[in-house]
């Protein structure tokens, strides 16, 4: 064992033994004789807080990724005193500090080790900037893997690597490279089939060492602030990110036209390109619902301007639009150009709302308007008045949506693509410097965005998006992962980062399809097109400086393969969309790695290319070219291919062969897929009918569906409609119960019920016990369409 003193020649400093301890209700604090102060905060009996000063008192408590809204409580929770140790107890975890020097041990109730200190809590002065550098080590437990950490462009699991957290403009970013545009402090570790979650919440430069410099040892560390993370208990992945996303909060449900197709590039203008983008989609019938204006609208780059060589009368443009079905989605970057004609940069001025160096003056850096200063939107007053600046792009032209860019922040022309340390931030009362809110400038401004565009879009629901986003930022914004390369490596990049950002608290997330980069090739296009579509975020997004990047820039044979798979996204909107409600609800991820499905199956711990979307439908993108088929692992259960309806049974591995215009996608048996006829655009048609896709199984499934008016907020009263479908299997029966709850009612009438795999054929029927002729319900070659107000379903061979 390595004692503390052994270390001391490093510099490192460390906790020495306790002197005293209290209990203040949900809170226990250990002081040490050399000042360090230990706080234990139980929220739940599963989810523990461990805050640390080295200075005798704490600074103000306060943190921008916390939900505040979120309540918590523990049923159980006892702190007893032993001769080497002091024990918290809660109902679900045992927590040990020692006297000696502060080492903390967590177990379960059984007594197994969950998480051990191994050097534990040490720091360095960091007599540069003033402050600590603070770090943590922990033991690495046999065969642990590790998991999260927003969107790193590396292996799912993070098993010997080594990341840092230090929001980024990283321009066509490669495999491995750190870091990148967000910061999510967040990791699950796994052993032993059972899994724990560690949040460092600290805006600081921060990494994370994942037994890469020493085999046995996992440790994060900042290079200021406090050492304050949040300990979560499993034992299933399912809990653990679960438990996160409440921590840190979650969306409201989004606008559903926002979960269609949307269409990107560098830039379209004038108004007549973006009208013949927009027509040409109509003409080729593949479904699209928003197209996104870049900087080249705007009048010189100054943020909410319109330049009107290019955009003559933008109110007429977005309505001509919008009665097509296209919602317009404009670029505001933070850089607000330094021009004394503009009254943007005059008010904030008047206000003193932009950021300062250290000695005074306004920080001043290169972006597209050339020198520019930019608001602190650490500062609430700053937030308001930028809310505010969104009434004419929203209530007056009627733009639907707002996309944030370049908010790291980042600066041209100057070593760290990012503003000098010596800048100051408000920090809501908590005055900082650059250092510790660079990470969190991002998503303060997607904050104060989204307030704006939320209040002036109102009674309909907002649509924002970011590149730049810290933990927490879920709760403002969708993002994507910025600017990517168009190469099959990337492809690969992108599956894992959606994983990886579903995990982390940030569900609503997209690549570019294509590659925002370089030129792809037809067939790249499509199989990112193919995978995509299974992405929350859709959006074909380009540089344009290689050429264009729409459908049919490519051949006939891409062009039908975008019009498949996008058609079938929009078809499966229903199912996406109780996707979404589950992840509001209850923070459930909308996209599920193998190992979160199954972690009990140690084969799941190190695949990256499979995942579930949902519940029930399992996604295998093609990655590499001239592929028709691959090498892929079926997770637990029994799948039916979508394509063939053959049946596969899962832990094992499996050669799928798929042609072109396919990739390998799997249904889980039992389930009720529900889907929406397909339309070009989100509220284009009403529909008498939606069809339910049943797959029979042998036992029971449950399955759900969640609609309401796809926008607005009457949901929030109860106005939706929740329907819970309970399959029951039999050999020669199939039962199908459904159960609603809400006040919501759908217009549509009937189900059209297709049955798939049902290993009798059909004699009878009945609809809630009463028999029903086949013609009454026209059946056909196993469809038949009914009242969609039925409880129960019975078919009977």
């Amino acid at each position: 064992m390595i004692t503390n003193t052994e270390l001391e020649y490093k510099g490192d400093l460390f906790p020495t033994r306790i002197t005293a301890f209290q209990k203040e209700v949900d809170s226990v604090y250990f002081h040490t004789d050399n000042s360090v102060i230990l706080k234990v905060t139980v929220l739940r009996d599963s989810l523990i807080r461990f805050r640390y000063t080295t200075k005798g008192y704490f600074n103000n408590d306060f943190s921008y990724a916390i939900d505040k809204t979120q309540s918590h409580g523990y049923n159980f929770l006892e702190v007893t005193e032993e001769a080497e140790a002091y024990i918290i107890k809660t109902s679900k975890v045992v927590c040990t500090i020692q006297k000696e020097d502060l080492r903390i041990a967590i177990f379960d109730t059984e007594g197994n080790a969950l998480l051990e200190d191994e050097l534990g809590f040490h720091w360095e002065e960091s007599y540069e900037f003033g402050g600590n550098i603070v770090k943590m080590s922990k033991a690495a437990k046999e065969g642990e893997s590790y998991y999260g950490l927003g969107d790193k462009a590396t292996h799912l699991n993070l098993k010997g690597k080594r990341v840092e957290n230090w929001a980024t403009d990283q321009y066509a970013f490669q495999k491995d490279q750190e870091p990148l545009y967000k910061v999510v402090p967040f990791y699950i570790g796994l052993h032993h089939k059972t899994a724990y979650g560690i949040f460092f919440d600290n805006t600081f430069r921060t990494f994370f060492d994942f037994c890469h410099e020493r085999r046995n040892v996992t440790s994060f560390w900042a290079e200021g602030g406090e050492m304050n993370y949040y300990f979560v208990y499993g034992p299933q992945m399912s809990d653990v990110v679960t438990t996160y996303t409440h921590l840190t909060g979650k969306p409201e449900m989004p606008p559903l036209w926002a979960l269609g197709y949307h269409q990107c590039k560098w830039s379209y203008y004038p108004e007549s390109k973006v009208k013949e983008v927009t027509a040409k989609f109509r003409e080729l019938q593949i479904p699209c619902d928003a197209i996104y204006l870049d900087i080249d609208y705007m009048d010189g780059f100054r943020c909410f301007t319109w330049n009107k060589d290019y955009f003559p009368d933008p109110k007429r443009m977005v309505d001509e639009l919008a009665a097509d079905g296209f919602k317009t989605v404009v670029i505001i970057d933070p850089g607000i150009k330094i021009d004394k004609e503009y009254s943007i940069y005059n008010e904030a001025i008047a206000n003193d709302y932009f950021c300062k160096r250290a000695d005074g003056p306004y920080m001043k850096g290169k972006v597209w308007p050339g020198e520019c200063n930019f608001p602190d939107y650490t500062n609430p007053v700053v937030r308001e008045w930028w809310a505010g600046l969104f009434k004419e792009l929203i209530s007056d032209i009627g733009v639907k949506g707002v996309w944030n860019d370049m908010n790291e922040p980042a600066v041209m022309e100057v070593p760290g693509k990012t503003f000098p340390m010596d800048v100051r931030h408000d920090y809501d009362g908590n005055p900082c410097s650059h250092r510790k809110a660079h990470n969190i400038y991002g998503t303060q401004m997607a904050r104060a965005t989204y307030e704006g565009v939320k209040r002036f879009a109102y009674p309909k629901r907002p649509f924002i998006i970011t590149r730049s986003a810290y933990s927490g930022a879920q709760r403002y914004t969708s993002s994507w992962t910025g600017d990517n390369v168009a190469t099959w490596e990337h492809l690969w990049i992108a599956n894992i980062q959606m994983q990886r950002m579903s995990m982390s608290g940030m569900g609503f997330t997209g690549s570019d399809i294509g590659g925002f980069a370089e030129q792809p090739s037809g067939e790249l296009y499509a199989r990112w097109i193919q995978l995509g579509v299974f992405h929350p975020f859709c959006r074909t997004h380009s540089s344009g400086d290689h050429g264009d990047q729409e459908p049919w820039s490519f051949d006939e044979d891409v062009i039908n393969i975008t019009r498949k798979f996008v058609s079938l996204r929009y078809q499966l909107l229903p199912y996406l969309y109780t996707m979404f409600w589950q992840y509001v609800n209850e923070g459930v991820p909308m996209l599920k790695p193998l190992v979160y499905y199954d972690q009990e199956d140690t084969q799941t711990h190190y695949r990256t290319d499979e995942f579930i979307f949902g519940d029930q439908i399992l996604v295998c993108p093609i990655l590499e070219a001239n592929s028709l088929g691959r090498r892929m692992y079926i997770p637990t259960g029994n799948w039916y291919n979508y394509w063939t309806g053959e049946i596969v049974s899962g832990r094992k591995e499996a050669w799928v062969a798929t042609d072109y215009d396919q990739i390998p996608i799997f249904i889980k048996e039992g389930a009720i897929i529900p889907k929406y006829p397909v339309q070009q655009y989100v509220g284009e048609k009403q529909f008498d009918e939606i069809t339910l896709e049943v797959y029979y199984k042998l036992g029971k499934e449950k399955s759900m569906l969640y609609e309401d008016a796809q926008d607005g907020y009457d949901y929030n009263k109860g106005r939706y409609s929740l329907t819970t479908f309970r399959l029951i299997g039999k050999e020669d029966q199939l039962i199908i119960q459904q159960h609603k709850e809400g006040k919501f009612d759908t217009a549509y009438a009937k189900f059209r019920i297709n049955l798939h795999g049902l290993p009798f054929k059909v004699k009878k029927i009945q609809l809630d016990n009463e028999k029903i002729t086949l013609d009454n319900v026209a059946f056909d070659n196993n469809t038949l369409v009914i009242d969609k107000d039925f409880n129960e379903l019975h078919i009977i061979g």
